[in-house]
């Protein structure tokens, strides 16, 4: 097991300073009250009377992020639709985009979990996700919206503008068909839910599914793209890490 797991705080107050210590120099940010950044960094597995978990904050931290990247893509991509600014949206604040961040910044190694959880060679990407959305809402509780924003755009910039780059290179339909028929040799199909809006400048909503079963919806100007926004929503509803760059052409 690498090393990096085996840094749980057992109570020591030395070590859980050394780890909150490790954590800032990471994240680029002081906290005030280091008390939010010790919940932020402690999984549900190690809740306690004395201590609380990070639950709450991810919930806290994924709306925070949320209105931070909408806010910057509104104001930094004036000439994209709406359509497009959430296709871009949905990839930068994804599980597996915020995974590969916590552990670019080494959460991963700071990160307060259980025996359970620890059993693991890797930290699962929801895991890692959360993390990144709890320490996200640590920093708003903390030093407030701007601080947040700061380290948001800070750390998300450059997936934002790889996004942006490659938006139109990527396949997200043929990615997820090719992630269900590998893991059961499943199809996915695509059904209209809504069109609305004038001719001219219709709104189009589609799910995508696997037989019954619903998997994630996406919105577009065209089908096209509605089907695209579903595909790689439901390829983030899997837990899908993968980087697939296949060239779209339909």
């Amino acid at each position: 097991m690498s090393e990096r797991f085996k840094l749980a705080v057992d109570g020591a107050a030395p070590e859980d300073q050394k780890r909150i210590e490790l954590c800032e120099a990471s994240i680029g940010y002081r906290f005030k009250d280091s008390d939010h950044l010790v919940q932020a960094l402690t999984h549900a597995s190690l809740k306690s009377a004395d201590q609380p978990c990070n639950e709450r904050m991810e919930f806290l931290g994924d709306s925070v992020l949320g209105l931070i990247i909408t806010e910057f893509l509104f104001n930094f991509f004036g000439n994209l639709t709406e359509g497009e600014l959430t296709q871009i949206k949905s990839v930068v604040v994804s599980t597996s985009t915020l995974a590969a961040e916590s552990e670019r910044l080494h959460l991963d190694s700071v990160y307060q979990v259980g025996k359970g959880v620890t059993a693991r060679k890797q930290l699962p990407a929801s895991l890692l996700a959360n993390v990144f959305e709890a320490v996200v809402a640590a920093i708003y509780l903390d030093g407030g919206l701007e601080a947040a924003r700061e380290f948001c755009v800070r750390n998300l910039y450059h997936r934002i503008v790889a996004v942006n780059q490659n938006r139109h290179a990527l396949n997200y339909k043929s990615i997820l068909q090719q992630h269900l028929q590998k893991e059961g040799g499943k199809t996915p199909s695509y059904r209209v839910l809504d069109e609305s809006g004038p001719d001219h400048a219709k709104t189009f909503t589609v799910i995508a599914m696997v037989g019954k079963e619903k998997l994630g919806t996406g919105q577009g100007k065209n089908k096209k793209e509605a089907e695209q926004a579903a595909a790689q929503k439901s390829l983030d509803m899997l837990g899908f890490d993968g980087d697939g760059t296949d060239s779209a052409s339909e």
